[in-house]
Parts: structure tokens; sequence; C-alpha cells
């Protein structure tokens, strides 16, 4: 439980994790890089990163496929 409450207050800023997130969505990211953001990054930051992103992705997806279509 202690792992938990300490990993929640970890301290690194947007740019960090949306960095950190973008890098992971195309799998280059370094084994140094990964052990630094394990222990910077918050993690409940982390997914709801992910997710925006995702969520982008998939919304442009969609927007260029109708325009290429219509």
């Amino acid at each position: 439980m202690d792992e938990l409450k300490q990993a929640a207050q970890r301290r690194a800023g947007f740019g960090e994790t949306l960095k950190a997130v973008a890098w992971s969505f195309f799998g280059v990211r370094g084994r140094g890089a990964h052990e630094r953001d394990l222990s910077r990054l918050n993690p409940v930051h982390v997914i709801i990163v992910g997710l925006a992103l995702a969520v982008v992705f998939v919304l442009t997806l969609v927007m260029l496929v109708r325009w290429v279509v219509g």
C-alpha cells in the first residue's frame, strides 16, 4: 500500500509525461529512459495522458478516412 501512495505522489511535469507516453506509442523508449520514467512519473497521469492520446489518434484516423473517402 505504501508503494501505491509513493507512486501517486511522484512529481513529473506534464511535458515529461506527454513525451514518455508519446514515445511509448511508437515503442522506441530506451531502457534508461524507461527506468527513469518509472521512478518519476505518476501512474495516474500516465493513464490519463495515454487515454487522451488514444482518443486523439482514433479521431485523427476517422477524420483522415472521411477526408479521403468523402
